[in-house]
């Protein structure tokens, strides 16, 4: 069983994923000024190393400058990525990873030409940001109106300068369709095999998660990173709570039941919970046993009133109001979207 992040997402599958079978799909990753070095390399890492059954790439990943010259990093070295611009033309999905500092993270400022590229890219293309890449989208307009995430510590930055975007700063990242963002730097481990799972499922998303040695799924929101006084001396935390509940999905758990497993009152159990997850205690039930229901739906061929009972949902009338809630079909749409090779936008919470 996998256990899920805290994105915030909104249905809708992407047109950018149009593209003939088994042709890779098409992923420029655009370095610009004082890129962190880090993420310049997770695109390749979680998707270019993701591969059908047949050990084909399912991904093409470029990485390129605007002018193909190249670049400072924001760790003391710089690149020079293989190709320019001119890959944006061609790119069914347009990566954009975080800066440090400069004028689009200070005050939204981007050059006039990149601010072009990325527009006409957008036209055709996926746009996805880690970290504070969401400003360089931010900057080209390519935000307004639309949920975002971005790392917390450039939170009030952001508001400041892109106020038309409806900023999120607790989830890890945001899928709105054709345009995702991720909070800081892991986050966009999280929203790249979180691309991995939405356009060819779970199976193999996990085999790039054990790949790269990291978790298919990660609990909670970033407000759990936050920056915050440590808990009171003798305080416990509700780790091991969730670890059990998460082994328990079926049977019908209550706030009382968690509490009294963590040997914590309702309300201390829900505040400290909340401190470490972002979430009430039972939205993040609700988003676990939504996460495991998805899972069986596309790996395994039990009928969807056994998916409801083992998820916790208890009847399929149930499953499919919060299956329809999260991403806006019902469960058996659901597995011929996976078993058909289709995609649908998702949701956890």
């Amino acid at each position: 069983m996998t256990s899920g992040p805290s994105p915030a997402m909104t249905p809708g599958p992407s047109p950018a994923l149009a593209h003939a079978p088994g042709v890779p799909h098409e992923v420029a990753v655009l370095a610009v000024d004082r890129v962190v070095g880090f993420e310049l390399g997770l695109p390749y890492r979680l998707l270019g190393l993701a591969e059908a059954a047949d050990g084909s790439p399912l991904y093409r990943v470029r990485v390129a400058t605007l002018d193909g010259r190249p670049v400072r990093t924001a760790d003391g070295f710089a690149v020079q990525p293989e190709h320019d611009g001119s890959v944006l033309r061609s790119a069914g999905t347009v990566v954009v990873p975080g800066i440090m500092g400069g004028p689009a993270v200070r005050e939204g400022r981007i050059p006039p030409e990149l601010r072009d590229a990325l527009r006409d890219a957008a036209a055709h293309a996926r746009m996805v940001s880690i970290c504070t890449g969401s400003s360089v989208l931010a900057a080209a307009g390519l935000l307004d109106g639309r949920p975002a995430a971005t790392h917390w510590r450039d939170v009030d930055a952001f508001r400041r300068n892109f106020p038309a975007v409806r900023l999120d700063p607790d989830v890890l990242f945001v899928d709105d369709g054709d345009v995702l963002t991720s909070a800081g730097v892991a986050a966009g481990i999280d929203l790249l095999l979180h691309l991995v799972r939405r356009d060819h499922g779970s199976e193999v998303a996990n085999r790039v998660a054990r790949r790269n040695v990291v978790a298919p799924w990660r609990e909670g929101g970033q407000a759990q990173f936050v920056e915050r006084p440590l808990p009171e001396s003798g305080d416990v935390g509700t780790a091991a709570t969730r670890a059990w509940a998460a082994e328990r999905l079926g049977e019908p758990l209550t706030l009382a039941d968690l509490a009294a497993h963590a040997r914590m009152s309702v309300r201390t159990f829900t505040r400290r919970f909340r401190e470490e997850t972002g979430m009430s205690p039972l939205r993040w039930l609700a988003g676990q046993r939504l996460a495991f229901a998805r899972q069986l739906l596309e790996s395994s061929d039990a009928p969807i009133d056994r998916v409801a009972a083992d998820a916790g949902f208890g009847t399929p009338a149930s499953l499919r109001q919060h299956l329809r809630a999260a991403i806006g079909v019902a469960p058996g749409t659901y597995r011929r979207s996976y078993r058909g090779g289709g995609v649908i936008g998702t949701s956890l919470v």
